[in-house]
């Protein structure tokens, strides 16, 4: 994880397209200015971080499933239940399945899981469009390259 670029996820370790499941992993920094404050002598990630990790691996399960035609932008949460508190230095698994994809819109339901332990889920709904820019999806490409995305899925699909 790399919180001060909202970059919280660390590596894309599987990726189903037929069964439209996604599996990521991150691991939550030992020192962040982010726990100065959240909380002192009670360091916790926040929740609304956690919910930007299932949000990210659902949204590199629908890059993958457009094969990266088409950007997915946070529109809503549902269902949230955060379910335990998440330490500096925990080991997380993140996982998304795709529901649904249409009419401009996706739904995902997603899960954090730390030692098969779970610690939060979601349904997520993205709007879902054309890259508005060629600097972004060039800049998806570099990120998905750093999260060793495997692009030779997109290739036999």
């Amino acid at each position: 994880m790399r919180l001060e670029y909202f970059q919280l996820i660390d590596r894309i370790v599987e990726l189903d397209l037929a069964q439209r499941k996604i599996r990521t992993e991150a691991t939550v920094p030992l020192t962040s200015s982010i726990f100065e404050g959240h909380f002192p002598g009670f360091p916790i990630m926040p929740g609304v971080l956690l919910l930007e990790s299932m949000a990210q691996t659902s949204g590199w399960l629908i890059i993958a499933m457009t094969r990266f035609e088409r950007m997915p932008f946070l529109a809503s949460l549902k269902e949230v239940k955060l379910r335990t508190f998440v330490s500096p230095g925990q080991q997380l698994s993140i996982f998304a399945k795709l529901e649904h994809e249409g009419s401009g819109f996706a739904v995902a339901e997603a899960a954090v899981k730390s030692e098969g332990k779970l610690i939060c889920n979601a349904s997520i709904t993205f709007r879902v469009v054309a890259f508005p820019a060629d600097d972004l999806r060039r800049h998806m490409k570099e990120t998905a390259a750093r999260l060793e995305f495997p692009m030779g899925l997109l290739a036999n699909g």
